[in-house]
């Protein structure tokens, strides 16, 4: 039974209410697998920021109602919770950071790396399970879908030469750190990336026991997908396809079934890994690279519905991106989601949220706005320049038409013959500008922005009139 401190009555209530008021668990849409859909049959698409300690924290609480406030003053309907495996986060610069909760109880006897007593692995912490809870009760009163990771690539391994120092170090699988005689580093090398391969039996088991944990815990929920580990190495894809089949299993019987999603495997010492494990693994969601230039960030493919596809920064650039990236993505049928330093950073000293990134934030709430505005399930992306010039192009042939135009000036489009409604929108402003209705000859047509700069067209039907 999940446990309810009186502390906790308020966030309870919360989920009580969002739960009265869910739609359902996401699933792929059936029309359009580019997409999702809730319960409802609405399709949705998901865009928003996320930072790394929006679950941990590395000294102060991070203050997760006025994260929340800040995803919706952007009209931002998802972020990323973030899990981190050891007691310790090793940054570029080979400081250590301090991070708690981890999932399991501190009971010692004797002290870990950190000082602190060494973890039992058969125990789990009930404040990292609770502030889990309460944080996704949270999210879903406010209609943001979050993803849970359950694992993390930068826990295991320095993944970098530059990095001086190991977080495998503080690693309650590391066998100082625990009282149950396990130790994950079956090559002795004093990195752990064998808990994230199938080497290790008795590792397994634990780490099955705790993914049972989380989902126990987190069921009832309706905005949750889980995502099983931040960018582990590529020899990793076994165990994360092991990972993701024991969820669909484990959650086959449980109330509620959610989505899993598998993230870029990277190393920087091993190397990059190849889309290839993503597209061929038994997830639904999954987030690429395309290669060692990075084409989801450059000229992002066209969604084929193959996968849903989250465009995140994150495996991008890391902290990155822009206006003309978010558009682009989301005109070829993908979700952009950013990789937001906000203000609790550790690569930025000064607590305040960094207004170079504004652009991309906006961004994304403004593709959100014009998607509920649109029947997504019966629009399709292309990049043929015969059917648009521009090559970002949404469009229900006859209904509605998407365009972006990224480098400004006039562009061409085929349209079906009809009666349409044109508005144009000036990415870099929000300001909206509503052209007369017209009737079109079926075929190619130019149009012209009223304004300078990057723009977005949409053009939708409108009734014929006698």
């Amino acid at each position: 039974m999940r446990w309810i401190r009186p502390w906790g009555a308020l966030a309870l209530a919360l989920a009580v209410i969002g739960s009265a008021a869910g739609k359902g668990p996401l699933a792929v849409h059936p029309e359009n697998p580019r997409y999702l859909t809730d319960g409802t049959g609405r399709t949705v698409y998901l865009t928003g920021s996320h930072t790394w300690l929006n679950v941990q924290d590395a000294g102060e609480r991070f203050d997760f109602e006025e994260y929340l406030d800040f995803l919706e003053s952007h009209n931002h309907n998802f972020t990323r919770l973030w899990a981190w495996e050891s007691a310790v986060w090793v940054m570029p610069d080979s400081r250590l950071l301090r991070l708690a909760p981890l999932p399991y109880a501190r009971t010692g006897p004797g002290s870990a790396f950190d000082g602190r007593p060494k973890f039992d692995l058969t125990r789990f912490e009930p404040l990292y399970f609770e502030r889990l809870w309460e944080r996704v009760a949270a999210a879903q009163e406010r209609g943001i879908y979050v993803s849970v990771m359950l694992f993390q690539g930068f826990s295991v391994a320095r993944k970098s030469r530059r990095r001086l120092a190991t977080p495998w170090i503080a690693h309650p699988f590391r066998g100082p750190n625990n009282i149950n005689g396990i130790h994950g580093d079956t090559d002795g090398d004093e990195e752990g990336y064998e808990v994230h391969t199938l080497a290790n039996p008795e590792v397994l088991r634990l780490q099955e026991a705790y993914v049972r944990k989380v989902i126990d815990t987190l069921n009832g929920f309706d905005n949750v997908i889980y995502e099983i580990s931040n960018e582990s190495h590529g020899a990793s894809a076994e165990w994360q396809y092991h990972m993701i089949r024991f969820i669909q299993r484990y959650e086959a019987s449980k109330p509620k079934q959610h989505l899993v999603w598998m993230s870029y495997p990277w190393d920087g010492i091993h190397g990059l890994a190849d889309d290839r494990l993503l597209f061929d693994s038994p997830a639904e969601i999954v987030s690429p690279r395309g290669g060692r230039v990075p084409i989801y960030g450059t000229d992002p493919p066209v969604g084929d519905g193959a996968k849903i596809v989250i465009a995140d920064t994150d495996h991008l650039w890391g902290i990155g991106g822009s206006r003309a990236w978010v558009w682009k993505s989301f005109l070829r049928g993908l979700h952009p989601i950013f990789m937001d330093p906000y203000k609790n950073s550790p690569y930025r000293p000064e607590p305040t949220i960094d207004p170079q990134w504004d652009p991309v934030r906006r961004a994304m709430g403004d593709t959100l706005r014009i998607a509920r505005r649109l029947d997504l399930a019966a629009m399709t992306p292309t990049a043929d320049p015969a059917v648009c010039s521009t090559r970002y192009c949404l469009r229900d042939p006859g209904e509605a038409y998407l365009v972006y135009q990224p480098a400004g000036g006039a562009f061409q489009l085929t349209l079906e013959a009809g009666t349409y409604r044109a508005e144009w929108f000036r990415a870099a402003t929000g300001r909206t500008v509503i052209e007369e209705t017209k009737r079109y000859e079926g075929g190619s047509h130019t149009f012209r922005p009223p304004f300078e700069g990057d723009a977005v067209l949409l053009l939708t039907a409108a009734a014929e009139r006698d």
